[in-house]
């Protein structure tokens, strides 16, 4: 069994570190930092943490051949990858396409633009020519290594294309229990390229909100729903059964109205099911249906709780310890 966490990269650097050398001493294998504009550079966060700890493995999640041409993302992976001693992940995708709206780029052929990235960067990665680029694009430093590639996905050809392609996979569960249809996506694809679902690390992704406290747990929760509510595609809305009058509006209060107290209040308790609140126990609970469905890598992401760092020993002191011996 496996166990990461995940963290948006909206806090002060020094944060991480901290939270990363607890992730490591709490039994935490992975530590993944996501890359959402405008807030802090996660090469530069995980950067710091490399230097900071010693066997954690960390990863970007996720870079995007959008924002980022391929050829840099093979620098900074590669470059990561030596300053953390060969413990570094390449998280990538295609991301948010409001994301990109607010910057002005086209979102034209998702799927396409993000396989021609990973096979691009496997190969200049494996000191081999990339099918579009000149003779001249190879890497001018470091030893040719293959780094592991997660592909975040949500969609079905999404994940289809990391059972393809990808040595690991991050899907968002929302809920949980979505992992069911992910797996089978996952799997065809796998078996399309002829591979092993065996060879792919499937992460079970999930929102988690950790405190003895429910109301302070449910209000950090409600506040991630309420920021990433437009990112959902409208599979996992339909597969969730949100109701998009409701999103929208959860959507305005954030983003055009810049009030995130409303938008917290206008959270549905059926919402809150896209993630887990509670207690160490009761996270326990709801995930031991997942490995009974045959999940190996747990991932817990944020918020973790109204205190991340306890979120993080405590998810050490019970919630690991359980599955490991499970």
């Amino acid at each position: 069994m496996k166990f990461s966490m995940r963290l948006n990269n909206d806090l002060p650097v020094n944060e991480y570190v901290a939270m990363a050398q607890a992730a490591e001493s709490a039994g935490f294998d992975q530590f993944w930092v996501s890359h959402d504009l405008f807030w802090r550079s996660s090469p530069v966060i995980l950067t710091a943490v490399a230097l900071a700890t010693e066997k954690i493995e960390l990863g970007t999640c996720i870079l995007n051949p959008f924002t980022l041409h391929p050829s840099e993302i093979a620098m900074m992976a590669a470059s990561l990858d030596e300053v953390s001693n060969g413990r570094f992940n390449l998280g990538i995708s295609a991301g948010a396409e409001e994301f990109m709206r607010w910057v002005g780029i086209d979102y034209s052929k998702p799927l396409t633009v993000t396989r021609d990235a990973i096979e691009a960067i496997n190969a200049v990665m494996a000191g081999e020519q990339a099918e579009t680029w000149q003779t001249e694009a190879f890497m001018r430093f470091g030893e040719h290594k293959h780094i592991p590639v997660y592909l975040g996905a949500t969609s079905p050809k999404m994940l289809g294309l990391a059972g393809e392609l990808a040595d690991g996979v991050l899907p968002l569960l929302f809920p949980p229990e979505h992992y069911g249809t992910v797996l089978p996506l996952v799997q065809a694809g796998a078996e399309k390229a002829g591979r092993s679902l065996d060879d792919i690390d499937l992460a079970a992704c999930v929102w988690c909100s950790i405190s003895d406290d429910r109301q302070a747990a449910e209000d950090v929760l409600k506040d991630k729903i309420a920021y990433y509510i437009h990112a959902l595609s409208g599979y996992l809305r339909d597969r969730l059964g949100l109701d998009d009058t409701e999103l929208a509006t959860i959507e305005h209060a954030m983003m055009t109205e810049r009030d995130p107290d409303k938008a917290r209040s206008l959270v549905t308790p059926e919402m809150l099911r896209i993630g887990i609140v509670g207690t160490p126990h009761e996270l326990i609970e709801r995930l031991e249906g997942l490995v009974d469905m045959g999940v190996r890598h747990l991932s817990f992401g944020p918020p973790l709780g109204p205190d991340p760092l306890a979120a993080v020993q405590a998810i050490g002191r019970e919630v690991i310890p359980h599955f490991r011996e499970r």
